[in-house]
């Protein structure tokens, strides 16, 4: 557990330390200690700004289509692959499955580029049959699907590890039991496998709850400049251009100071929720 445990004290907690720029003007020549501090001016100026409150609705757009689009479609697929006898067709499907997560962003959305764009193959397939070409990846309005679709292709797949895990645990003897009672195949899934991955299913909500302001910095980045900020641009790329690009450094520590603030409030909240409804939650 050392070298997980090392990671997550030097670059995740350690790193915490550098959130008092967030109220400081910061200038890198002057060094952390060495920069004026300015209190709070720097979350007055985020708070009124109007482009900083466009990101924020366009990451909770998109948060929301994952949570609704994308959450359930590791599930479904890990019942599916856990309703299949055939051990070696099993074993096939999860690891195709599960191919496309270890592929870069980049890489993705290349493919999804040579596929869906102004000179993609489904555009090439249209003007072979004389039909009217449509640039997907290029159309703002399309672009909150389309980054869902890439969400669901890319890391369905190793969703469902977790899933198959507790679908694993279920006592075979509960399906058999309800099978002789007469339920079918939906009423064992409703009162057999749901209650015994429910659990699972909470646990993995509040953590998804926790990141609904992370949608993804590097998959965003790439296809930004295509579609343009009033479309693609989320708190990571406004903390990106406007901290790193623009230099205004203390601004850019404000706004993921306040993204931080928010998903652990999110956690705290969704957690409690869930003891009330008899679950054990993330902690107790």
């Amino acid at each position: 557990m050392l070298p997980g445990l090392l990671y997550f004290l030097v670059f995740h907690y350690g790193a915490m330390l550098g959130n008092v720029i967030a109220f400081k003007d910061y200038v890198p020549f002057d060094g952390l200690w060495g920069s004026p501090w300015t209190g709070v001016d720097n979350f007055r100026e985020m708070f009124v700004d109007s482009e900083f409150w466009h990101a924020v609705l366009n990451t909770l757009w998109i948060s929301l289509l994952q949570i609704v689009f994308f959450f359930p479609v590791p599930l479904a697929l890990a019942l599916l692959l856990h309703s299949l006898t055939w051990s070696t067709v099993r074993r096939f499907v999860q690891s195709v499955a599960y191919l496309p997560h270890f592929i870069s962003w980049v890489i993705v959305v290349a493919l999804f580029q040579q596929v869906l764009g102004d000179t993609g193959m489904l555009n090439g397939i249209l003007d072979g049959a004389g039909l009217h070409t449509v640039n997907i990846i290029g159309n703002p309005d399309a672009f909150k699907p389309l980054v869902v679709a890439q969400v669901i292709w890319k890391d369905a797949g190793w969703g469902t590890i977790i899933f198959l895990a507790a679908l694993a645990q279920v006592d075979e003897q509960q399906y058999e039991a309800a099978a002789i009672d007469g339920a079918g195949p939906w009423r064992r899934f409703w009162h057999v496998t749901l209650p015994a991955i429910r659990p699972v299913i909470v646990l993995l909500l509040i953590m998804r709850l926790g990141e609904i302001l992370s949608v993804g910095f590097e998959q965003m980045l790439l296809q930004r400049d295509a579609v343009g900020p009033q479309a693609a641009e989320i708190i990571d790329t406004f903390v990106y251009y406007r901290g790193i690009v623009a230099g205004d450094y203390g601004y850019g520590a404000a706004a993921g100071l306040f993204k931080g603030v928010i998903g652990a409030l999110l956690v705290y909240a969704a957690n409690k929720v869930a003891h009330r409804l008899g679950e054990q939650g993330v902690y107790r």
